[in-house]
């Protein structure tokens, strides 16, 4: 069945879906979308699909529904036909949505604040195959952060989705060696109802209201700025995963407002206590949860899917709290409904899923559970990596895991499905990482007390910004060796946007509402240094395709752990606490010669110098192309090659 607006010869066919409503009607605005011009009654069919045929409409008309029906908030019913309710099958809007207090009272009509929904055409795009394959590099990417301070793009684009596909973008995504770009979500979303009277706006996009339309603020060329920008990434060699949101909805709590989903059906949309149905269940930590057990919910999901498949040929999905998708009424079910119908659907089934593997209900912290093919953020390595660069006892044989695919975590795939990752938009920047104790969200309004508390950080000698050049040295030295543990290790990677570059968001590790200097990406303030260090690193791993394999490093004959001597590691050099020397010696192919090579990754997490030996002679220095000397710097790692 085919729900939303669908143009027809003699005009436009509407269908949404209702189990609850008493009378659902269609109204039709005029182009400014000031006016209601017509109101047609729908007529409820098979299924509770509502439908109505009106003739003489073409693609541009604005329109919107109103519900009828009981106003019980106890019984988990919010019918009140003064609210203007947007399509969840809108894959346009004439303006972004706004917060006001109107949303939440009862019987103030709102058509005056809500986004109309925008009949339109849909075009078909070219879809091949993703373009992300195993081992590649994400870059997650704000979209307005990213591009509104780059000096090359052009002003009226910046901050824009058509940004993306600006040759200067592109450039620099193919000089650190990007596969595919992961666009934190470009949807269209609502500010959350604290933020307004703090003078502040939502900036990442995680409070989404209509799951198939772009966000005019982001992306005003809709679905045609979207296809465009994805064709001339994929002439790049580069993919576009999109960052989607179906674990909740802007509506929030009972006390939030009624603008689509709550309005339509609450109750068949939303997860709600089984012997209460007028509260919502909230195991997303936003108010509500998405109900993606319910078919309705479960063919939305699916069909919002497909849309951005078909109609603009993205490579794949990122799912933000993705238990959530996996959700029934006993609990997480990796092979339940909605993950099945994704994975075996026609159009998705090749397409890239990486899961957000955690939600806060009972039972949600999911890593290495989702059913393959999913990518799964792998927060032990994100969490290891750096418990091993701030120094914490007995992390060689966990770091060695990490590096070897985390077979502890995927052993049950038999083969790693971990997105290695540092840092993510939800944190400390890699570079804040290094420069503070403790996070500063003070300019968030809440009086510091957002944001994760434990951020496995360390300052280096000083809390935040400093002229201290032996400090600077000392971070700049550490992010240059975060960048390169993560970029050894085995399974897909993820980087976040400037974090190539040493980009700060002043101590902030939850900068959802600061869209303003503190996320966006001061270009000019980018360190060459660090952008050329992660280059190189990006040559490392497409030119050597041992991480690009799936398998995990077993030791027979792929791996070879070993001690400064150049010998292999022995049980003690394991179960030393204050180990901070040790090897990685790996067998591999070198697609630049042609020829089998041998690849020695070593490790010092010490403050000192230290000597290391590698067996036989010849080898050399990747990034130099020196020979081997034969002693690590103080926190550092190297890269040597045996031909």
């Amino acid at each position: 069945m085919k729900l939303g607006a669908t143009l027809t010869p003699e005009g436009a066919d509407f269908a949404v879906f209702s189990a609850s409503a008493e009378k659902i009607e269609l109204c039709l605005f005029d182009a400014e979308g000031a006016t209601e011009t017509e109101r047609h009654e729908m007529v409820r069919g098979e299924g509770d699909i509502h439908r109505v045929s009106v003739r003489g409409l073409k693609a541009g008309q604005l329109y919107g529904y109103r519900a009828h029906g009981a106003y019980d908030p106890d019984r988990g019913l919010w019918f009140d036909p003064s609210k203007l309710l947007v399509d969840p099958y809108a894959k346009e809007l004439d303006q972004p949505f706004r917060h006001d207090r109107d949303l939440v009272k009862y019987q103030a009509d709102t058509a005056a604040l809500v986004p109309k929904a925008i009949v339109t055409a849909d075009v078909t795009a070219k879809v091949a195959p993703p373009l992300l394959a195993p081992g590649g590099l994400v870059y997650e990417v704000a979209v307005k952060p990213f591009t509104i301070l780059h000096p090359d793009v052009p002003e009226d684009i910046r901050g824009t989705v058509a940004a993306l596909a600006h040759p200067a973008i592109i450039a620099h995504l193919k000089q650190i060696g990007v596969d595919a770009v992961e666009l934190m979500p470009i949807t269209a979303w609502i500010d959350e109802r604290h933020l307004p009277p703090l003078g502040l706006t939502n900036g990442w996009g995680y409070n989404p209201i209509a799951f198939m339309a772009l966000d005019p603020r982001l992306c005003p060329g809709g679905m045609a700025e979207l296809r465009k920008t994805v064709a001339r990434l994929h002439e790049a060699g580069i993919g576009l995963i999109l960052d989607l949101v179906f674990n909740h909805s802007g509506e929030s709590d009972r006390y939030g407002a009624t603008i689509s989903m709550r309005g339509l059906d609450n109750l068949s949309y939303y997860r709600h206590l089984p012997d209460d149905p007028g509260e919502l269940i909230n195991d997303t930590g936003t108010g509500n949860t998405l109900a993606a057990d319910n078919p309705m919910v479960r063919q939305l999901i699916i069909d919002t899917l497909r849309h951005f498949v078909q109609h603009a040929g993205v490579d794949g999905f990122r799912f933000d709290l993705a238990p959530i998708v996996g959700r029934n009424a006993e609990g997480f079910a990796a092979h339940g409904g909605t993950l099945d119908a994704m994975l075996s659907d026609d159009v998705l089934k090749d397409r890239v899923f990486i899961a957000e593997p955690w939600d806060i209900g009972p039972g949600g912290y999911q890593l290495g559970n989702f059913p393959a093919p999913f990518l799964e953020w792998n927060d032990r390595a994100r969490d290891d990596m750096r418990r091993y660069w701030r120094g914490d006892q007995s992390m060689t044989g966990t770091l060695a895991t990490r590096l070897a695919g985390s077979s502890d975590v995927f052993e049950k795939s038999g083969e790693t499905r971990s997105v290695n990752f540092l840092a993510a938009h939800d944190g400390f920047t890699l570079f804040d990482l290094v420069s503070h104790d403790h996070k500063h969200n003070d300019a968030n309004g809440e009086d510091n007390r957002d944001g994760h508390n434990e951020n496995l950080s360390w300052n280096n000698g000083a809390e935040g910004a400093t002229d201290d050049p032996t400090i600077q040295e000392r971070r700049h030295t550490d992010v240059k060796s975060l960048l390169s543990t993560l970029f050894a290790s085995r399974g897909t990677i993820m980087l976040t946007m400037g974090d190539e570059g040493g980009r700060s968001q002043q101590g902030n590790n939850n900068a959802y509402c600061q869209d303003n200097e503190i996320t966006w990406m001061d270009w000019s303030a980018l360190d060459p240094d660090l952008i050329g260090h992660t280059a190189m690193l990006a040559n490392v791993r497409k030119r050597f395709p041992v991480f690009s394999e799936t398998g995990f490093f077993t030791g027979n004959g792929d791996v070879e752990w070993i001690a400064p001597s150049g010998e292999p590691m022995q049980v003690s050099d394991w179960e030393n606490p204050d180990n901070r020397l040790f090897g990685m010696m790996l067998a591999t192919d070198d697609r630049q010669s042609g020829t089998p090579a041998r690849l020695a990754i070593l490790f010092n997490r010490g403050h000192e110098d230290a000597g290391f030996s590698l067996p036989g002679s010849g080898w050399r220095e990747l990034s130099s192309g020196e020979p081997w000397g034969g002693y690590l710097p103080p926190r550092s790692v190297r890269f040597c090659l045996l031909q």
